[in-house]
C-alpha cells in the first residue's frame, strides 16, 4: 500500500482533523458525494488548480465506476459486519470487518492515485488557494446537483477550514 502520492498524504492528514471525517461522511451518506472527490477539490486548491464544469465531469466519470463497482460494495460488507452478522460469531465478523476495511482503504487509495495522475497543471490565478478549493467544491456540488443548504454549507466550510494548515 506504499504510495508517494501527495494527494493521499494530504487526504490522510486532512481526514484525521477533528470534524472532517463526520462532515465528509454526512456529505457522502446524505448526498451521494464521493469523499475522495471532496478531498481532491481541497488538494487541487492547495496545488493552485481550479476546476471548471467540464474538468469536474471528467473526474466524476473517472471515479464513478470504480466507486460503484469496488468501493461501495466493500463499504456495504464492512458496515454489514459491524457488531456481528446474524448467527456468525461476533469476533470472527469483527476480524473480517477489519480485513475488509483495509481493502476498502486500499481501493480508496487506488482511486486517489488515478485522480492525482489526472490533475491538470496549475494555471495563473489571482485567487488564493483557499478560494480555489472553495470554488472547486462548489463546482463539484453543482456537478452532482446538490443544493448548498445550511447543513451542506457547514460541512463544506469544515473541509475548507481544516484544509489550512494541512
Amino acid at each position: 500500500m506504499a504510495t508517494d502520492n501527495s494527494f493521499w498524504s494530504f487526504s490522510l492528514a486532512l481526514y484525521a482533523i477533528e470534524g472532517v471525517a463526520p462532515a465528509c461522511l454526512r456529505l457522502q451518506d446524505r448526498h451521494g458525494l464521493d469523499v475522495n472527490l471532496l478531498l481532491y477539490c481541497c488538494w487541487a486548491g492547495h496545488c493552485g488548480v481550479a476546476f471548471d464544469a467540464l474538468a469536474m465531469a471528467g473526474f466524476v466519470e473517472l471515479s464513478a465506476d470504480w466507486t460503484a463497482g469496488i468501493v461501495q460494495p466493500l463499504r456495504k460488507v464492512r458496515r454489514a459486519l459491524k457488531g456481528g452478522f446474524q448467527t456468525m460469531p461476533v469476533a470472527d465478523c469483527e476480524a473480517l470487518r477489519g480485513t475488509v476495511a483495509k481493502l476498502e482503504l486500499e481501493a480508496e487509495r487506488i482511486e486517489q492515485d488515478a485522480l492525482a495522475a489526472a490533475l491538470p497543471p496549475a494555471t495563473p490565478n489571482s485567487a488564493s488557494p483557499r478560494a480555489v478549493a472553495a470554488a472547486n467544491l462548489e463546482t463539484y456540488l453543482a456537478a452532482r446537483g446538490v443544493a448548498a443548504d445550511r447543513a451542506v454549507q457547514a460541512d463544506i466550510a469544515r473541509l475548507i477550514d481544516a484544509s489550512w494548515p494541512v
